[in-house]
């Protein structure tokens, strides 16, 4: 009678440890990503397949009903929806290209390896970042108002006779809710663009001085080409944030005056929580801000001629 090889059993026995293992890991594993998977739908994606249905719907509270693509029809007949994004395209035509160029200047010039102080100065320009939407917006608010400091510097530099109305003039208003932005996001990208510079190797850069090529020509033939990638992303990340532009509106202007400043989100939230309660057409009105968004976004990657976003 033949008996069983202890050596076999054993390696048996190992075998069916390390598949048990394995096993216990990946339940462990598909759990935590189970369990994160469920909270995203919960609290992202269930969200904007209510807000899509809304989106086609009209009535208040409870008595909501179908109204087909009525919410839709009626944004280009809206005479304040229609205002409203032409002031936030006017806010993105000017501040994303100023504050994407402003970004990338400043962390040219603070990747440079013979400046004192970097840590102090890329802090100083990043600190704007971190601090509260609504405490930075009232600090702008009196700083540009009639008798505020901006104008006292102006007067006493004789740049100009009398204040400047920023707040209460359309055109003024709106060059302050455009500083207040660039002021607020620029050292935001400044640090996407440092960590793409540190990453260029400086024998590059070596190279073309040895070849002539002065620091304008670096910039445009390595630098920009070398950061395209990052330029892309920051154009369209604070395409985005423009296009949802509310806080600065909000706490320095109030949309006014006369709706001159307000945005597409303010917009929104005057529908849903100022005027009469319409929740179906708010939601109608956040999604063209996502019709944009994708519309836009495309535009930018033909541009910069990213075929595999």
């Amino acid at each position: 009678m033949k008996t069983a090889d202890p050596a076999l059993n054993t390696g048996k026995k190992t075998t069916r440890a390390r598949m048990g293992n394995r096993v216990r890991e990946g339940i462990t594993g598909w759990t935590f990503v189970g369990i994160a998977a469920l909270l995203i739908f919960i609290f992202f994606f269930y969200p904007m397949i209510q807000a899509l249905i809304l989106s086609f719907q009209t009535g208040t509270g409870m008595n909501l009903k179908f109204n087909g693509f009525d919410n839709y029809t009626r944004l280009f007949t809206d005479s304040m929806f229609l205002t409203a994004v032409k002031n936030t395209f006017i806010y993105l035509i000017f501040q994303v290209p100023l504050m994407v160029i402003l970004a990338l200047f400043i962390s040219v010039l603070l990747n440079d390896k013979n400046l004192k102080f970097k840590g102090f100065f890329r802090t100083a320009i990043f600190l704007p970042c971190i601090t509260s939407l609504v405490a930075y917006a009232v600090v702008f608010k009196y700083l540009f108002s009639s008798d505020g400091l901006v104008n006292a510097m102006l007067l006493n530099l004789h740049l100009t006779n009398t204040p400047i109305d920023w707040i209460t003039d359309p055109f003024w208003a709106k060059v302050t809710i455009i500083i207040a932005i660039t002021w607020r996001w620029t050292g935001y990208n400044m640090i996407f663009y440092l960590s793409g510079l540190q990453n260029i190797d400086s024998s590059i850069y070596e190279a073309a001085r040895i070849d002539g090529a002065s620091a304008i020509r670096q910039f445009f033939s390595i630098t920009v080409p070398l950061l395209k990638p990052i330029i892309l992303f920051t154009s369209i990340t604070s395409t985005i944030g423009t296009l949802q532009l509310f806080d600065e509106v909000v706490n320095i202007t109030k949309g006014g005056p006369g709706n001159a400043t307000t945005s597409i989100s303010q917009y929104i939230y005057n529908l849903s929580f100022e005027y009469s309660p319409d929740f179906g057409y708010a939601a109608t009105v956040s999604y063209s801000i996502v019709i944009m968004i994708i519309i836009l976004s495309f535009i930018q990657f033909k541009v910069a001629g990213e075929r595999n976003g």
